[in-house]
């Protein structure tokens, strides 16, 4: 931990170092103008000893910088909007977590695994990862740095750094760095979450080979608590400092220790991804002569050869060791709760040491062919590949070996007039440990025009083994038996956006969910469930300087089901905003969200999973937070104030009507967040 705080301040000195250079995202551009000499005379030619001063060119340093995904054919541009605070912080804003940044959490649009083939099913702390998926890979003109820092109540932490530059016109390097670090409000709430990036993509001179490489490290340490003992203990004015209310699992620690970043009762789950995907390809080249000596080469591909390896490991461990140190009665606690909740016996004489692990090595191979069919429309191909999957399964007893061989196609065609945009891909798991699983994917856009933006209509269809989880070979599995009945998702969507509204709805069908019933026991759901789902993103325009951002969602499915959702979720924001004294971006204002009342999913802490329950209904007030973002030039600089719904007069003035995540688990009260970001062009 001292060493990342020793190197963030490294990072604090170089951008004060270079300040001078920072810029704003679109830099005004100004003539050059010298201060200090006679007009018409040159000091170094003429032997005057007068010092000359320059205006900074804001020329000089202007940047054009945008990025891609892996696999699409879309250019983005860096978002620098103020009016949502969420962009700049961890946890996405349509997410309840557990109370703490970094606590395990669920998105409130429900949304199933929609991918075949192998998954270990534990995903409860997945928005803090970085992924493979959404890599940015970037083209840029100049050095690009941007440096993020958070600091919260209860000493949390949360840095984020980003820099990427082109090594040359057609080679760009980056990396990305993330640190989340916080304490807590209640007993046994810690987290300390470390993720790295490193990313590259290159192309030739004749623009024939094309390269991409990805680095991801995960390592994420979330505490468990197992949630407060008693919710009336709340109410108590004995209770008005949170740290001392009784919790379920993780002893009685006496006071909180903001500089650890031990998980005595918690999960540690670590992830490494190595990708590497090389091309080439044949077809028809050209060039155009610049000047006499440069000449810019153009190249039309009509073949594709591709090979993709991938290597991933993951490793997932859930731990309670106590120790002898703790009272025998810390001990029994934790004991009663595995007996009660897992009717899993700990014998305590000997301290408490409760340990669960597993491993995996995914090594991935991948074959494609690409053909063009058009020469001078790269948008539009026909693929077909092969892809060969060897798995490891590493246990305290032992280790097992899998395999999977898949065929996948796509066929992609988006117009020249850009008006058109269709895509049809699948893939089917030949055989190997998930055969039979297939994912069957098509989407048609058409873009109208520029009011009403686009329009599209997408499907999908995914047969999949359930996740390892559910599996009786997995270390996380208690006593459960096995059903070896793929889960089927149909998903029907109808979606448009333009520069007014995003307004999208969709169905999901799906056969043989399977689910956990409760903390440890599993279940398959072998009757059709469907969920039916609208969502309108909208912005309003009610004064000169002031906004509305509203979100509504809309979900509804089966009564019986053990998918559970809330009826209606609406987030609204009204924002003053506007540019002031010619260099101050401005945005303050109110954001609050809420949910209809309904029986929210209950968390098993050892399994990492949200599982549905039908006895308590959380009634909830709508979150309510206020903030203050402003940015000048290339600094930002955010203040938010959260959960100002809390306040309470009950037992004298505070913050303390909580609201629940779950049953028994409370989100956290007033949190005030301060933070900064720097922007460099080097």
């Amino acid at each position: 931990m001292m060493f990342l705080r020793i190197l963030f301040i490294c990072f604090l000195f170089i951008a004060f170092r270079f300040s001078g250079y920072a810029q704003d995202d679109n830099p005004v551009r100004r003539p050059t103008a010298n201060y200090g000499q006679k007009r018409g005379n040159n000091p170094k030619s003429s032997g005057d000893t007068t010092i000359g001063f320059k205006h900074r060119d804001d020329l000089k340093d202007s940047i054009t910088i945008s990025y891609r995904f892996l696999d699409s054919l879309k250019n983005n541009k860096l978002d620098s909007s103020l009016s949502d605070f969420n962009s700049y912080f961890s946890i996405p804003s349509k997410y309840v977590t557990l109370g703490n940044n970094g606590s395990p959490g669920f998105p409130v649009l429900f949304t199933p695994v929609l991918r075949p083939g192998w998954d270990e099913g534990l995903h409860a702390l997945d928005i803090y990862k970085f992924k493979l998926e959404n890599t940015k890979f970037f083209h840029t003109t100049k050095p690009y740095t941007q440096l993020t820092y958070l600091l919260a109540s209860g000493k949390e932490q949360f840095v984020n750094a980003l820099h990427t530059q082109n090594i040359l016109p057609s080679w760009n390097f980056g990396f990305e760095y993330k640190l989340i670090s916080a304490p807590g409000f209640f007993k046994t709430q810690n987290t300390s979450h470390n993720s790295y990036r490193l990313f590259s993509n290159y192309q030739g001179k004749k623009k024939r080979y094309a390269a991409y490489l990805v680095l991801v490290g995960n390592k994420l340490k979330a505490s468990e608590n197992g949630g407060i003992r008693n919710n009336a203990n709340l109410d108590s004015s004995k209770y008005a400092d949170r740290f001392v209310i009784p919790v379920n699992l993780g002893g009685d620690p006496q006071q909180k220790n903001v500089f650890s970043t031990n998980v005595s009762t918690g999960n540690n789950y670590s992830d490494f991804t190595f990708f590497l995907r090389q091309s080439y390809d044949f077809g028809k080249k050209d060039s155009i002569e610049i000047n006499d000596s440069t000449k810019e080469y153009l190249f039309y591909p009509k073949l594709r050869f591709q090979h993709t390896v991938t290597y991933n490991t993951y490793t997932y461990r859930f731990v309670d060791t106590l120790g002898s140190l703790h009272a025998t009665s810390e001990l029994m606690q934790d004991s009663s709760i595995f007996k009660q909740w897992y009717d899993t016996a700990i014998n305590i004489s000997a301290g408490f040491n409760f340990q669960i692990k597993e491993r995996w090595k995914v090594l991935t191979n991948d074959f494609s062919i690409r053909q063009f069919p058009e020469t001078k429309n790269t948008a539009q191909y026909i693929e077909a590949g092969l892809r060969i999957e060897n798995l490891t399964h590493i246990q305290d007893a032992g280790q097992r070996s899998f395999y999977n061989l898949v065929g996948h196609g796509e066929y992609r065609n988006k117009t020249r007039n850009k008006k058109w945009d269709a895509i049809a891909k699948g893939e089917l798991y030949f055989t190997g440990f998930n055969a039979g699983d297939f994912n069957i994917y098509a989407s048609l856009t058409r873009y109208l025009n520029s009011k009403l933006g686009d329009v599209e209509l997408l499907f999908q269809n995914v047969n999949r083994t359930p996740s390892f989880i559910f599996n009786n070979q997995s270390s996380f599995n208690f006593k459960n038996n096995f059903s070896n009945k793929k889960e089927n998702i149909i998903l029907i969507s109808v979606a448009t956006q333009n520069p007014k509204f995003t307004l999208a709805g969709r169905n999901i069908s799906l056969v043989n969910y399977s689910y956990f019933k409760n903390y440890y026991q599993t279940d398959q759901y072998s009757s059709l469930i469907n969920l039916t789902q609208a969502e309108l993103i909208k912005k309003t325009s009610l004064k000169k300087h002031l906004n509305l951002y509203s979100d509504f969602i809309v979900q509804q499915t089966t009564s019986s089901s053990p998918i559970h959702v809330p009826f209606f979720y609406t987030r609204q924001r009204i924002v003053f905003e506007g540019v002031y004294f010619k260099n101050l971006n401005l945005a303050t204002g109110i954001d609050l969200n809420y949910n209809t009342s309904y029986k929210e999913n209950n968390y098993s802490p050892v399994m990492g999973q949200f599982f549905a329950q039908d006895t308590s209904l959380i009634k909830n007030r709508p979150n309510v937070s206020a903030f203050f973002d402003f940015r000048i030039k290339s600094f930002r600089g955010l203040l938010k104030l959260e959960n100002l719904n809390t306040m309470d007069f009950s037992n004298g003035f505070g913050f303390t009507k909580n609201n629940f995540a779950a049953p028994h688990y409370p989100t956290n009260g007033l949190v005030f967040r301060i933070g900064v970001q720097w922007v460099f062009v080097n």
